[in-house]
């Protein structure tokens, strides 16, 4: 009996050095087999117990649940500590477990469930079932989030981004889930939309160049230039964020998802009575909306504009920026110029409304109106003078002085001096007007040469005797009188025998009015003289003298 009983105990000792130990560093099954100062005993077989800290079995933010009875997978660190336990860890089990589980699903791009228990420095810490991976901020939601508070501890879907076993890293993304769900649920709205449909839509966001709608899980753009018929400088003057408005679908691009929308499609379209309501000529008030460098626009209603362009802004500012003629907001009074249905422009004219300044001119000043003015400019070739309507007339070289040369003349006038001048002509098309100065007296030459003309015989005084001739006057008016026109005899044509203060008769042989001067011969007026002479008292056949026939003339006289 005693030999038997020693039999089986070296048959149990042997098989007890023959069973399989497990590994120290691998996950071994246990029961809990008592619960004790906030631990809990695990037996794990092969005559090995160890503890384990409850809050190892508990999730983040949860209260552990274990009990007596509960078999539990533990990882095994160390078979045999100073106190003869097992050293063994619940987490770092559920580490591996999760490991295996984490890498499986990454391989099959599976989403992973997890909670946000911490926060680090550029993002949160996710417990993935007892794998810790980092949240990236960016990858938290679709849009930054200021608040993440409503997200710690709630259990919820992620995609793995990265792993990395042997460094313990992983990389997850909750935006990614939220993006495809998204996706789907885009899908779904857009699927039940079409164009020309008119819903409503809450706007979501600003900008300068419109406004994004949500139609119910989708976005559209509302482009400023489709929120009203009329100019939209920014969207901010109609829509505010969160209000709810109609709209209509412009445009579903199927490919990209992308969704235009309009909001003044819903409305009647302006245009439609432009035509009618703006005959051409007819006389509007509207209000400047915007300045250009080429012109202004005019709205003459809510939805229709008009272009004055710069060369209809003013008959008299040449040149000048319409923001010097104009200002925005300013009501004006407009002329419709043209109108084009087809590409929605009206072309305006503000100086329509106004008489052409020249016109005006042209009626209440006729050729010979003296007027006054201030020189503007001088120039190589006149004077310009400011005159009533803003507009100038201009005084020409050869009109400034009856007997000086204009480049002498136009010297005793500067920029600012107020002169006064004769309206000498009007030009209305050329929007040009002519003065004279020197008409301001009067032509003396057309005054003193009044009733001479061709052929008369004047008497002028000497005024100076020079070599080729001798200097008269004449009323004021100086003229030369040439060696050969001295006298008919050739012997008598010498300045010398004439003195300064003669009076002389001469005969008129030319009355130049443009060159001021007029042609004066003594010897014409001897011929013409002989010639009276003969005619009246017979001819050189009848065989009397000219001595005799002069004297018989001049006794008659």
């Amino acid at each position: 009996m005693a030999n038997a009983t020693m039999e089986e105990f070296e048959a149990l000792l042997n098989e007890s050095f023959e069973m399989d130990t497990p590994d120290e560093g691998s996950v071994v099954k246990g029961k809990v087999i008592a619960v004790e100062a906030g631990q809990a005993i695990i037996d794990v077989g092969y005559k090995m117990e160890g503890r384990v800290d409850l809050k190892e079995f508990a999730n983040p933010g949860e209260a552990p649940e274990i009990a007596v009875g509960d078999e539990v997978e533990v990882y095994l660190r160390a078979a045999e500590n100073a106190r003869g336990e097992a050293v063994i860890s619940r987490e770092m089990a559920r580490r591996e477990e999760a490991w295996d589980r984490l890498e499986k699903a990454y391989a099959d791009d599976a989403r992973v469930e997890g909670a946000i228990f911490g926060r680090v420095k550029g993002g949160f810490t996710v417990d993935l079932g007892g794998a810790v991976a980092f949240l990236p901020g960016s990858q938290v939601d679709v849009r930054p989030v200021r608040d993440a508070g409503p997200l710690m501890g709630l259990k919820q879907p992620f995609q793995i981004l990265k792993m990395d076993r042997r460094r313990g890293n992983i990389v997850v993304s909750r935006r990614a889930i939220l993006e495809e769900s998204r996706a789907e649920q885009r899908a779904e709205v857009i699927g039940n939309l079409s164009e020309g449909q008119a819903v409503d839509g809450v706007v979501k966001n600003i900008t300068e160049y419109g406004a994004f709608v949500d139609l119910g899980g989708v976005d559209g753009l509302l482009h400023v230039t489709d929120m009203a018929w009329r100019r939209v400088n920014h969207p901010s003057e109609i829509l505010t964020i969160g209000e709810t408005i109609k709209v209509q679908v412009i445009k579903i691009n199927k490919e990209t998802h992308r969704i235009s929308l309009g909001m003044k499609q819903l409305q009647d379209d302006p245009w439609d009575l432009v035509a009618a309501k703006y005959p051409l000529e007819s006389v509007h008030t509207g209000r400047v909306t915007n300045i250009t460098d080429y012109g202004a626009f005019v709205e003459l209603e809510p939805g229709v504009e008009g272009l004055v362009h710069v060369s209809e802004m003013s008959w008299t500012k040449k040149n000048v920026h319409p923001g010097k003629i104009v200002s925005t907001s300013q009501e004006v009074e407009v002329m419709v110029l043209e109108i084009d249905g087809a590409k929605r422009r009206v072309s305006l004219g503000l100086k329509q409304t106004m008489r052409n300044p020249w016109e005006v001119f042209a009626e209440t000043h006729p050729e010979g109106t003296e007027v006054e003015g201030e020189v503007k400019n001088i120039t190589e070739f006149g004077l310009f003078i400011g005159l009533d309507g803003e507009i100038d007339g201009m005084v020409h070289l050869s009109d400034i002085s009856w007997d000086e040369r204009g480049e002498e003349a136009i010297q005793n006038f500067k920029k600012g001096d107020i002169v006064k001048a004769v309206v000498s002509e009007v030009d209305t098309d050329k929007e040009r007007i002519s003065l004279s100065i020197k008409a301001l007296d009067g032509d003396p030459f057309a005054e003193a040469v009044g009733g001479v003309k061709r052929g008369s015989i004047i008497t002028v005084e000497v005024t100076a005797i020079e070599d080729g001739g001798i200097e008269v006057e004449y009323e004021g008016m100086k003229s030369f009188i040439r060696r050969s026109d001295l006298s008919r005899d050739r012997s008598e044509q010498r300045p010398e025998r004439f003195q300064v203060a003669d009076k002389l008769d001469v005969r008129v042989t030319n009355v130049d009015a443009k060159s001021r001067r007029l042609g004066l011969s003594i010897k014409a007026r001897e011929i013409a003289e002989e010639k009276e002479a003969v005619e009246q008292y017979g001819s050189s056949d009848s065989g009397a003298s000219l001595g005799d026939i002069l004297g018989a003339a001049l006794k008659q006289d």
